[in-house]
């Protein structure tokens, strides 16, 4: 199996990309500069560099690139900067999905592609009657003006969530959304949950983005895991010790 990460230079995605690997996938990834990534991965010989800005790619580009994909996987996310958070594009995130989506739809593949979106806790997955309380509704709605990454967040996983769905022919898709993120140096023991277990704005739990990471990775190359979740938006949680 073929996997293309975006976003691959970020915090979750080295992780990705690494565990990928080692599980004996092959990967293409699209980063802007080669300086953010390990120096082993430009030899290395089951990985493919793209050098690109994926916010300006054309789609016959995009095309060409998922012809022998078979799965997707985005950590893609705004840089934790004024002009990051702030600046344009203010739909990275969702420009990107779409625009995968749409290329993947183009090359018609025989079987689906998966496609699996790291999101955010902070984001309700509508398909279900997720406790919403009103404390909560009213911080979604600031964050929605004050800070566009989190509008981003909601509306890439809403283009798979409405516009891909739970029947396309050609695209299966999960959303994966971790609590508090943290960094640990080892995966540790975690939890998939369909919903929130703890309120993620009042009293959030925490999440390793190597779990995140090896979480991403175990749906993509274990049947069993992929057919629990694929269409949903589990929660992914550090088991408390």
């Amino acid at each position: 199996m073929k996997t293309l990460v975006i976003g691959a230079s970020g915090a979750t995605g080295l992780h990705l990309v690494q565990q990928l690997l080692e599980a004996g996938q092959a990967v293409k990834i699209i980063v802007r500069s080669t300086a953010g990534i390990p120096a082993a991965w430009q030899i290395h010989e089951h990985i493919e560099i793209i050098t690109a800005s994926i916010a300006e790619m054309h789609p016959e580009q995009m095309v060409e690139l998922l012809k022998d994909c078979q799965a997707v996987a985005s950590c893609l996310g705004h840089r934790p900067s004024f002009k990051g958070i702030y600046g344009k594009p203010r739909r990275l995130v969702r420009n990107a999905v779409q625009l995968i989506c749409e290329s993947i739809q183009s090359n018609a593949p025989a079987s689906p592609v998966k496609f699996v979106l790291m999101n955010t806790s902070g984001n309700a997955n509508r398909d279900l009657n997720e406790p919403n309380p009103h404390k909560n509704r009213i911080v979604i709605g600031l964050l929605r003006v004050l800070i566009p990454p989190h509008a981003d967040n909601e509306q890439a996983a809403d283009y798979l969530r409405v516009t891909i769905g739970q029947d396309n022919p050609y695209i299966q898709w999960v959303a994966v959304r971790p609590d508090g993120l943290i960094n640990e140096d080892e995966v540790t023991d975690y939890e998939l949950f369909p919903s929130p277990v703890r309120n993620p704005i009042f009293n959030p739990g925490k999440t390793s983005r190597i779990n995140v990471a090896n979480c991403m990775t175990r749906l993509i190359a274990e049947p069993a895991l992929w057919n629990t979740w694929k269409g949903q938006m589990p929660l992914v949680y550090n088991k408390e010790v």
